[in-house]
């Protein structure tokens, strides 16, 4: 926590002013210069979105400049760029923004958000309100819209069916190493294994791991369904990103650009959601093609098991009192 305050500290302070240098200056030549780093891959839904939508929605005033594969700024360090005034704008999740604000945890776990829908009804929310205020003053980063990245599912190289909780109990389920993503894993009601996911592939075809959890897409890409039998669709984490501008270059626009970079935020990320959304149904008939049973369990079993978990646990401390239920209420 002291690491945390310290480097919030240390963005707040050197925000305004290199900010305002940096700013200035963009405004000062003619246009503006939108450069946003991201370590999403240029075919990524989003990267589509934006260079095709984006781009040429704000070209009358703005060049803009994407780089994908995190070739301008290492992933995780975007936001804090934006504060020292070194970039303009990011696509953050809620893990990374959570570094600064503890509280944004509660957008990153289990069950939290149900669908895209449910993610854009958050977001422009009275509720989330506070939450983009917060980032606003403090980091000087503008949250524009919300990007859906996809529906994390559980994939398993075994016949049991899974309709609860229950089901899973004993079930090595692979998980990222971190703390938070093994907690996931036992709130589902598996015993998670922490495995690189290099080596997941691999671990399915021996038997190290019963199963995996990815978004539908990954389960293609990385041929996970050569070596499972099913996929059960727990949709256990809507997962989500915020296209971010500086706020204080957002303030020196003129009010005609600024709802043009809104609008054009706006439609970006529809755009990709449903390209996005319309990829996962489709690869929900791909993957039953090639032989895997695909079905959804019992959702309100899990989705209470998990949110029960959470609320129990460290993790949900840094919550804001009744975050879970506005949410839920949504």
């Amino acid at each position: 926590m002291q690491q945390l305050t310290s480097r919030r500290s240390l963005i707040t302070s050197a925000a305004a002013a290199s900010l305002a240098l940096a700013t200035g200056s963009a405004l000062s030549q003619g246009k503006v210069r939108l450069r946003l780093s991201s370590p999403a891959s240029p075919t990524d839904q989003r990267a589509v979105a934006m260079t095709s939508i984006f781009a040429p929605a704000v070209s009358a005033f703005a060049d803009f400049e994407p780089h994908w594969n995190a070739s301008l700024f290492k992933q995780g360090t975007e936001l804090e760029a934006i504060s020292r005034g070194n970039l303009e704008m990011s696509i953050a999740s809620a893990q990374e923004l959570a570094e600064f604000f503890p509280e944004f945890s509660v957008f990153s776990a289990g069950y939290v958000h149900r669908d895209a829908a449910h993610q854009v009804r958050v977001f422009n929310s009275d509720f989330f309100q506070p939450y983009k205020k917060r980032v606003e003053d403090r980091l000087k980063v503008k949250l524009l819209s919300v990007m859906y990245l996809g529906r994390r599912q559980i994939n398993l190289r075994t016949d049991k069916q899974i309709n609860t909780p229950a089901d899973l109990a004993g079930v090595k389920l692979r998980m990222p190493g971190s703390e938070a993503w093994l907690f996931l894993g036992r709130a589902l009601g598996a015993n998670p294994v922490p495995m690189a996911f290099t080596e997941v592939y691999t671990g399915l075809q021996t038997g190290a791991i019963d199963g995996q959890d990815n978004p539908l897409p990954t389960v293609r890409d990385a041929k996970f369904f050569e070596v499972t039998k099913q996929v059960v669709l727990t949709s256990h984490l809507v997962d989500l990103n915020y296209l971010t501008i500086s706020k204080t270059l957002w303030d020196r626009m003129t009010p005609q650009q600024q709802a043009t970079v809104q609008k054009a935020a706006d439609d970006a990320a529809q755009s990709a959601r449903q390209r996005q959304l319309a990829l996962e149904g489709e690869l929900e008939a791909f993957l039953k093609e090639k032989g895997l049973r695909v079905y959804t369990p019992n959702l309100d079993a899990f989705r209470k098991q998990v949110q029960e978990a959470y609320l129990k646990s460290d993790l949900a401390k840094n919550w804001e009192r009744g975050a879970l239920e506005r949410i839920n209420a949504l």
